[in-house]
């Protein structure tokens, strides 16, 4: 109330500096309002008690609360019921038969060579062939391998090499299987 008296009483000069002075105390005063701090980059941005409060509480609504709440939003915000897309586009859409072909299969990188059978009238040549091709055969080591047929040649081998065992062993009357 003295505030308001001594407002009344004071000339017009001064009532006029007052009231440019009040307005500016209450400019400076907005101004000195708390700052926020920024938060650091890759924090998450610490959400509004009011939010807090709404996210505390959705979460423990049950699947039909929730669906009821979703409905409620829909309507009230005039939102369209909209499909939910799939990652892959209207890809899904597509025939079950059309799901095999779509879907990318898995390029094989590492493959096995197999002996299975081989040509008796060939075999020393085989053996010859085993030998040169495996390091560490000697003669031997060579024909016992080549005898246990079906056996794995090389495993977890490019396609490349793959195929190059493949046609150096057949040529030699080994017949190869490679997975």
């Amino acid at each position: 109330m003295n505030g308001i008296r001594i407002v009344k009483n004071l000339p017009f000069r001064q009532l006029r500096s007052f009231s440019r002075w009040s307005v500016m105390h209450q400019e400076v005063v907005q101004a000195a309002a708390p700052l926020s701090i920024p938060v650091p980059e890759g924090v998450d941005k610490p959400a509004s008690p009011k939010i807090e409060k709404l996210v505390a509480e959705i979460t423990t609504l049950n699947l039909l609360e929730v669906s009821e709440l979703s409905q409620v939003l829909k309507r009230r915000l005039n939102l369209p019921d909209a499909p939910v897309m799939p990652i892959g586009g209207f890809a899904a859409a597509a025939p079950a038969a059309d799901e095999e072909e779509a879907a990318p299969k898995a390029v094989k990188t590492s493959f096995t060579v197999k002996i299975t059978k081989f040509d008796e009238k060939q075999k020393v040549a085989l053996i010859k062939e085993v030998k040169n091709l495996l390091e560490g055969f000697n003669l031997v080591q060579a024909k016992k391998f080549v005898e246990s047929a079906p056996t794995v040649v090389k495993a977890d081998i490019s396609k490349d090499e793959a195929e190059k065992l493949k046609e150096a062993l057949s040529k030699v009357g080994a017949i190869i299987e490679i997975d």
